[in-house]
């Protein structure tokens, strides 16, 4: 298997380079590029082509989160790890519904956590530090209580729902298990797990499994998710 090509972006040489000889010990990991900043790593990003992107949020001429809408608007398949120091709650949700696939502290991560999330997110799972989890999934349960518009009947009946297997698969990730764990638990293929994720992220309308698992969690405490269950 190729590896995974990741470009960094810090505004902190010393930073920056440590993170990179770090990755750089991993025969799977390849640094492909660093970034200075925000700006940097979107033209860096359309000549190199990542697989994934690992961002600080506060960088000067772009910031991470500015950064993080351009290169996906670019690479919709890259995959975007925001690595700061930042714990507020706005650049957490910014980052999410930006699109990041991670978010992670700077001071809370340990060297081998940063390896497997670089790993992880390449495959297609989404890491967020646990310490922020309750706050993120508090967010998109909030705004999954917002009224819906009025639909027409024929537009109710078109809209799609998800499968009993697809709520299964959603279930097991509310609960955190990784795409292997499902796998073993329901006696199904890793590819098949990936491809139930790919549907229910489709269907429910949300970038990753972390606005997915809160919109279940929000439907079963208010008895509206069975609506989206065949």
């Amino acid at each position: 298997m190729s590896a995974i090509r990741v470009l960094l972006a810090d505004d902190h040489q010393l930073f920056r380079a440590g993170i990179a000889s770090l990755l750089a010990r991993e025969r799977d990991i390849e640094v492909v590029g660093q970034a200075r900043n925000g700006q940097e790593a979107v033209t860096l990003a359309q000549q190199l082509q990542p697989d994934v992107a690992l961002l600080d949020i506060q960088m000067p001429l772009c910031t991470g989160l500015e950064a993080a809408r351009q290169l996906l608007a670019q690479q919709a398949s890259l995959k975007i790890i925001m690595l700061t120091i930042s714990e507020k709650d706005e650049d957490l949700f910014t980052a999410v519904k930006a699109g990041a696939q991670g978010y992670l502290l700077k001071g809370s991560t340990s060297a081998q956590e940063l390896v497997t999330a670089v790993r992880q997110v390449a495959a297609g799972e989404a890491i967020i530090a646990s310490s922020l989890v309750p706050q993120l999934l508090a967010e998109f349960a909030a705004l999954s209580k917002e009224p819906e518009p009025e639909l027409e009947e024929e537009e109710k009946e078109a809209r799609p729902v998800l499968s009993e297997r697809e709520l299964e698969v959603l279930h097991l990730v509310s609960q955190g298990l990784k795409n292997r764990e499902i796998a073993a638990q329901l006696f199904i293929s890793e590819n098949t797990v990936r491809t139930h994720l790919r549907n229910i992220l489709d269907k429910l309308h949300v970038q990753n499994r972390v606005q997915a698992a809160a919109l279940l969690r929000q439907g079963v405490d208010d008895g509206r998710f069975p609506k989206f269950v065949h």
